[in-house]
């Protein structure tokens, strides 16, 4: 259907392929892959005809059309109702109402022979066409990449730039080119569209070609892998999972043979340098330097899954509980989004927030943040130091700074070599550190978002969509971080690989209530499918609901507990004030010994420094003490409830 030939594409001089090769047959379900910068989506343009190849050719069949989604078309405006743009695919069906509406207003005064049979031959096309299921159709599409019924008949210039690409998605899948051609279409999705999408293209009768950074989307609807990279196109028959165990074999392979091919040239070498002054043997020197010249040379493996280790540092540690949510209700006019809602977030919870679009994820994060105005109680735990990373903070990147700069500035009083360490765990090698902001990539620069983030020394964090932008490789270092993070952390996603690798608790909102599957996300897609409660949905807090206290408890040991539990809240209250007072006298004390003056007497300093470690010794007790406190009254309030 469409073929590569010795394809060559150059910029500025620069490589970006050389002689690569690729044939597309139909029905291929193709995936494209590669790291950042290797020209995935280049390669989807020079298919499209938007650039010309430097040398080589692409050929493609009398019949084959092709469909194009990619980032521009972000940009595309219109007046027209997103019904009427994504029934635009049917030309020639639309084309054919409006010659049928014709010959119907020329039957009011025209009856003639010839009148009646143009409109029988323009009915009988229209529904060959299937003319009278086509609205049916864009309505289906649209309504399954997330359009309400009541948003088909708005303006397509009312809706944001990602839900305006939706609809031209819509659009290309309704017109069934021969070839589809997709450039990272997940990126404006949510979860259920995305799973809608991949069900789509599994029994797509075209072929595809797919961008994506997303692994499970790709796991789920290509069924072969092309890799970008070496300038050149290397195929994989089998979807990204299958890549990704054929490729460790393919390096080995590749590896063996680079050190034997490096051996050998070591020893041609030896023998060049050896004989190159006698004249016995000039022919066989010439004939091995003719052999280095013309030989093919084998690439040295370069592993692109990088291992990191971060150490994460916490001033201090949180209490048991995070954050708890008390009958919290939130809405925006007359859309609701919470109701008389109860959640608790516990230290070393790592949630996935997860859903559709529109249900409120955004919102409740902020309203776990503390930045959102709501009715109900929202209680921070003790000693919580968040940090929120979201897409706007991009924008608040301070673009004239150089990237060490601005990592310097996340207030985590590392040393630049630490700082440096960490920037080198999100890719970010040598000199590159020292590159302004304002030049970076969308990626580059969420990359330092979280890399800020991370090192922030919160033991709460607060992620949302921390995937855009960002290319597998990053996506592997950020689950690899998360999970060596030890303190608590809510993160809204669509990316469900990403999901699988770092959350042990999944919520969604439903019926304007925040739910919760207490296990991993591979668990939750399990119970969702066979509709088994093998873990209790809940709502997340548990100190709620008196009416589901046994009938059986016994009265007198309720009233003990409550007794009990009062005086625990007065020594925790005692112990909470004396943690304060002696925090005040340690910063007093730390302002004194980071005054040059004091040591000029060494017995007053050693005073001073001996009072710090005697109030460091006591704070340490003292926060075991409440720890054990607050355990004790969560009990309590369990046996109370």
């Amino acid at each position: 259907m469409l073929s590569i030939n010795n394809l060559s594409y150059f910029i500025g001089g620069r490589p970006l392929y050389e002689n690569a090769n690729l044939h597309i047959k139909p029905k291929d379900k193709i995936g494209l892959v590669g790291q950042n910068g290797t020209g995935k989506s280049t390669l989807l343009k020079i298919i499209n005809g938007d650039y010309q190849p430097s040398s080589g050719e692409v050929q493609k069949a009398k019949d084959c059309t092709i469909g194009f989604l990619n980032q521009d078309l972000l940009s595309y405006q219109s007046d027209e109702s997103i019904l009427n743009v994504a029934l635009a695919a049917f030309k020639e069906t639309l084309s054919l109402q409006d010659e049928i509406d014709e010959v119907l207003k020329k039957m009011e005064t025209d009856y003639s022979e010839e009148i009646i049979n143009r409109l029988a031959f323009l009915q009988e096309r229209f529904e060959a066409n299937e003319g009278y299921t086509i609205k049916a159709k864009a309505e289906e599409v649209l309504e399954g990449i997330g359009f309400k019924t009541a948003d088909l008949e708005k303006p397509l210039r009312t809706f944001s730039g990602g839900w305006r690409m939706r609809v031209m998605l819509a659009k290309l899948l309704l017109e069934k080119p021969s070839l589809l051609m997709l450039d990272e279409p997940t990126n404006h999705l949510d979860l259920p569209s995305i799973q809608w999408v991949e069900n789509y293209l599994k029994t797509y009768e075209g072929a595809v070609v797919v961008v994506s950074h997303d692994q499970t989307f790709l796991n789920n609807c290509i069924s072969s892998t092309v890799e970008v990279a070496n300038q050149t196109l290397t195929l994989y028959a089998g979807n990204y999972a299958f890549y990704k165990e054929e490729k460790i074999e393919r390096m080995e392979i590749q590896q063996n043979a680079y050190e034997n091919q490096q051996q050998m040239i070591k020893q041609t070498e030896k023998f060049i340098e050896r004989f190159r002054a006698k004249a016995s043997k000039s022919n066989q020197v010439q004939s091995r330097i003719k052999a280095l010249d013309r030989m093919d040379k084998v690439h040295e493996v370069v592993n692109d899954e990088v291992s990191v280790n971060f150490k994460f540092k916490f001033s201090k540690q949180s209490g048991r509980d995070v954050i708890v949510l008390d009958q919290v209700s939130k809405s925006y006019g007359d859309l609701v989004i919470l109701k008389n809602s109860t959640a608790r977030i516990e230290r070393g919870d790592k949630i996935a927030l997860i859903g559709a679009n529109g249900k409120g994820k955004s919102t409740l994060l902020r309203i776990i943040d503390g930045s959102e105005k709501i009715q109900g109680t929202r209680t921070e735990g003790y000693n919580v130091i968040k940090s929120f990373f979201a897409q706007h903070q991009l924008e608040a990147l301070t673009l004239d700074n150089e990237i060490i700069q601005e990592m310097t500035q996340a207030g985590s009083a590392k040393s630049e070599m630490e700082l440096r360490g960490v920037l080198g765990c999100f890719l970010f090698t040598n000199e590159e550190v020292f590159k302004k902001i304002k030049v970076l990539s969308g990626g580059e620069k969420s990359r330092v978002a979280l890399a800020k983030t991370l090192i922030s020394e919160a033991n709460f964090l607060l992620l949302d969509e921390p995937t855009n932008h960002l290319d597998f490789q990053s996506v592997n270092i950020l689950i690899q971080a998360l999970q060596q993070y030890e303190g608590t952390f809510v993160t809204v996603s669509h990316d469900r690989h990403f999901i699988k690798g770092v959350a042990n608790k999944i919520w969604y909102i439903e019926n304007h209530e925040i739910k919760e599957y207490p296990g991993t996300y591979e668990e939750f897609e399990i119970w969702k499918a066979n509709q088994v409660e093998e873990k209790p949905l809940q709502n997340v807090v548990k100190v709620q609901k008196k009416e589901q206290a046994p009938a059986s408890k016994n009265t007198m040991e309720a009233q003990l507990a409550k007794k009990e539990l009062k005086k625990l809240e007065e020594q925790l209250l005692k112990i909470e004030s004396e943690i304060e007072s002696l925090e005040t006298q340690k910063e007093k004390l730390e302002v004194e010994m980071a005054n040059p003056e004091l040591y000029a007497n060494e017995s007053e300093a050693q005073t001073v420094q001996e009072k710090h470690q005697k109030i460091e010794s006591k704070l340490s007790d003292l926060n075991n003490d409440w720890e054990k406190l607050v355990d004790q009254i969560s009990s309590l309030q369990e046996v109370i409830a």
